[in-house]
């Protein structure tokens, strides 16, 4: 009988992230677990949904499981699957333990650090350049205080599991064509952690954590730019077994400014200037992220011509000097000119020695040029 999607089986998608994998593998197994669904099937259902959460939970397996499928890269004897075997291996120490069910074991009760969390923090371009602080509410796991974290009503503790003996572990042996084999799997009665809850805690449901949304300070630094992110300790999920929490991550994403544009350190601008402004020249004041400044603009400059404020962009996140504003100058043409406007600019082409009208003009100059090619 050929074995179920592992997607399938726990109810989710290919697209899912781990804690939609947890929270589902987690409501699976409370619903089929051989302690609690005495219903005929419910002992396999739940080794399958072990099985699968085993697998998809893991990074490197689930990489191997949606490339290959159930064969596995490693699958070999023929393409044979015993029971897991041909799964592949974790190095020498696995290949022995699978063989004569040696090798070192972890300890199901040790500690173990929390799982990290990512946050997404959308914030102005101005709060990017100045850095701020500010609270965020989280929803994320947190010790139960009712039971303190072991799973078990008040006035109660976890047992010892009796199948494992406390290990975590359950040897299997299997029969093949190479003879006897011992493999090792997590024992699905405790779920691996080597201890059972006869009498669950009320308020979490002997899972020994709740959800709670949580208010955590954040102090973003100044010059922080769009998709770097913050690392905050001891603010992910709580820890297994009294070991540490997990961290926190916050991606920064920063909005646009409707007048900057940022690169690293520096910030660009662009600064309309008039015909006259450029071709006489002219002190005028700019805008820049720290305030406004004034900007000498020498006669007869072009449009594209460059400045530098130096000093006036983003401070280095991690602390080394301040970025530049670079000011890009366009020279806006008039649009709509009054007579005596025109007047004029004919006057200067005149005195300039341009021709205006019928006169021969610059394309018919280009196309006099081309003839004589």
């Amino acid at each position: 009988m050929s074995k179920r999607d592992y997607y399938e089986v726990l109810g989710v998608e290919k697209s899912a992230s781990k804690e939609e994998i947890k929270k589902a593998y987690r409501k699976l197994s409370k619903k089929y677990h051989p302690d609690i669904n005495k219903e005929a099937g419910a002992d396999e259902k739940f080794k399958e949904i072990k099985e699968a959460y085993e697998v998809l939970s893991d990074e490197q397996k689930r990489a191997q499981y949606d490339q290959f499928g159930h064969a596995g890269p490693n699958q070999g004897f023929g393409g044979q699957d015993f029971g897991g075997f041909g799964g592949g291996f974790g190095g020498f120490e696995d290949i022995f333990s699978t063989f004569f069910g040696g090798g070192r074991r972890r300890d199901p009760n040790a500690p173990r650090q929390g799982a990290d969390l990512q946050y997404t923090m959308t914030i102005s371009f101005e709060d990017a350049v100045f850095g701020k602080e500010t609270d965020i509410r989280i929803p994320k796991e947190e010790t139960c205080d009712t039971c303190e974290g072991t799973g078990a009503k008040p006035g109660t503790s976890p047992e010892t599991c009796s199948h494992c003996q406390g290990t975590g572990e359950l040897n299997v042996e299997q029969n093949t064509p190479f003879g006897r084999i011992v493999n090792r799997r997590a024992c699905p009665y405790c779920q691996g952690s080597g201890k059972l809850i006869k009498e669950k805690c009320a308020t979490c449901g002997g899972e020994g954590t709740v959800t709670k949304n949580k208010t955590i300070h954040v102090k973003i630094p100044a010059g922080i730019d769009d998709g770097q992110q913050l690392r905050i300790p001891g603010q992910g999920e709580p820890g297994i077994n009294g070991g540490p929490a997990g961290d926190l991550f916050i991606v920064f994403r920063v909005l646009p400014h409707e007048l900057f544009e940022r690169d690293g350190d520096d910030i660009y601008c662009d600064i309309p200037v008039t015909f006259v402004q450029s071709a006489l020249g002219d002190e005028i004041e700019v805008p820049t992220i720290h305030g406004k400044v004034k900007l000498k603009i020498p006669a007869g400059t072009q449009t594209g011509t460059k400045f530098r404020l130096r000093g006036k962009g983003v401070p280095n996140v991690r602390g080394q000097g301040t970025g530049d504003q670079h000011i890009r100058v366009k020279v806006v043409t008039p649009t709509k000119l009054n007579e005596k406007q025109k007047q004029l600019l004919r006057e200067f082409a005149e005195v300039s020695g341009e021709t205006l009208g019928e006169e021969e003009g610059f394309f018919d100059k280009v196309k006099r040029a081309l003839k004589r090619d």
